[in-house]
């Protein structure tokens, strides 16, 4: 695996960096060498994160982690990269997806799915068109962090959702 590590207000340590590659080098062992693993460190205040992004053929995992300790952060990510590897790993032998970045070994193995996605609600409304700031605005007076509208400049279904941040983020269809 190849390791792409940068860091976002905070120097990235020799320290830190064998920290990063000794937890997430467990991780070698579901995929193939020439893998690349983006890892972002960055400090806020006190908060101490960590970003993860493997680039997978047509899907991307990824999971981020805030704690106040930089080491517990990089725990708790390779923890949630492994399970999110087992689900993806059930999802690809039962859609027979190819799976060029994993190794065979782990493709062969079966693993017991942790938790079943089970969905408990469906919602259905009208879509309006609208522009990308109104449908904002719809998303905050109903109090959600995300919002589905049909954008009324491209006439496509889009969603609006508020960052971490707070800033807001827009989320169009690519063909």
């Amino acid at each position: 695996m190849k390791f792409i590590i940068s860091g976002k207000n905070i120097d990235v340590t020799e320290g830190l960096r064998s920290a990063v590659q000794d937890k997430l080098g467990k991780l070698e062992r579901y995929f193939t060498p020439e893998t690349e693993i983006h890892v972002t460190l960055s400090v806020e205040k006190e908060r101490q994160k960590i970003e993860v992004t493997i680039p997978v053929k047509g899907n991307i995992i990824r999971s981020e982690q805030v704690s106040s300790d930089m080491y517990v952060s990089i725990d708790l990510v390779e923890e949630v990269i492994e399970r999110q590897l087992r689900k993806y790993k059930n999802k690809i032998v039962d859609k027979q997806q190819e799976g060029s970045n994993f190794q065979k070994t782990f493709l062969e193995n079966d693993f017991a799915e942790d938790e079943d996605v089970k969905i408990i609600r469906t919602k259905r409304f009208g879509i309006k068109p609208m522009y990308p700031e109104d449908a904002c605005v719809q998303m905050e007076l109903l109090g959600h962090n995300f919002f589905v509208f049909c954008n009324a400049e491209t006439e496509e279904v889009n969603v609006v959702y508020k960052r971490k941040d707070g800033a807001y983020g827009l989320i169009e269809p690519e063909f």
